[in-house]
């Protein structure tokens, strides 16, 4: 399971439409079989694959209702992208699945549209992966959740600049379960979380760290003003000393 996570979450996840309904979906190895992709509004592949691997009919209600309900946490929290959601049975009779989001943020929603001015684009990519095991009335979950952040930023201010990296984290969790629809309310929980969690890290991270960097790099105030600053802080802890 590690293994085969490992070699699959790193790649970017590829946008599709499903010709039955119109409606958008992502792509990745989760719902890949050979050159084919199942979408999860019309568990169809495209192009067609008539003994392509599709869940149960009972799992598959579960990953309907799941994409119904994560679409609705991708609205409220993304404001726009898309998501998707792929369930599969696994051998010992629990479930596994992913969830996936995907959001891309270009020069026109950044209002770089007068000549001179600097385009940013970028892109937000969560992908988490969980397995589900029943156990009586409750459920243990293993969450593995790896987040994509690229920022670009092209123009004559700048130059070009390209912030790129992915950040990756586990969680394993036990959960009550009353009716197969309790492990979306599980799941969502999990993964709500996890994205915040993950979401103030990537910040301390890539601007926090990155801030600190660059004024350790290259002062912003001349190295004689930055002196008299430093002086003047010492005269001033000097005297509260005394």
């Amino acid at each position: 399971y590690a293994d085969d996570l490992l070699g699959s979450v790193d790649q970017p996840l590829k946008l599709l439409t499903d010709h039955a309904t119109g409606r958008d979906y992502l792509a990745c190895d989760y719902n890949r079989d050979g050159d084919s992709y199942r979408s999860p509004w019309s568990n169809e592949y495209d192009p067609p694959l008539e003994d392509g691997t599709v869940p149960s009919t009972k799992l598959r209600r579960l990953e309907v209702a799941a994409n119904d309900a994560f679409d609705t946490y991708r609205e409220m929290y993304y404001e726009g992208g898309v998501s998707s959601v792929f369930l599969w049975d696994q051998d010992d009779g629990g479930f596994a699945g992913v969830v996936l989001f995907k959001k891309l943020v270009t020069a026109d929603d950044t209002n770089a549209t007068e000549e001179g001015e600097d385009d940013s684009t970028g892109s937000w990519q969560s992908i988490h992966v969980f397995e589900a095991s029943e156990k009586g009335r409750s459920a243990h979950y293993k969450l593995t959740s790896t987040i994509m952040l690229e920022m670009i930023t092209k123009g004559p201010t700048v130059g070009d600049v390209n912030l790129s990296g992915s950040l990756t984290r586990q969680n394993e969790s036990d959960y009550p379960i009353s009716e197969p629809g309790s492990h979306i309310a599980n799941m969502g929980r999990m993964i709500e979380d996890m994205e915040i969690k993950m979401r103030n890290l990537l910040q301390e991270v890539y601007f926090g760290k990155t801030r600190d960097i660059v004024f350790d790099l290259r002062s912003v105030e001349g190295l004689e003003r930055a002196k008299q600053q430093r002086a003047l802080q010492k005269e001033l802890v000097g005297l509260i000393k005394r």
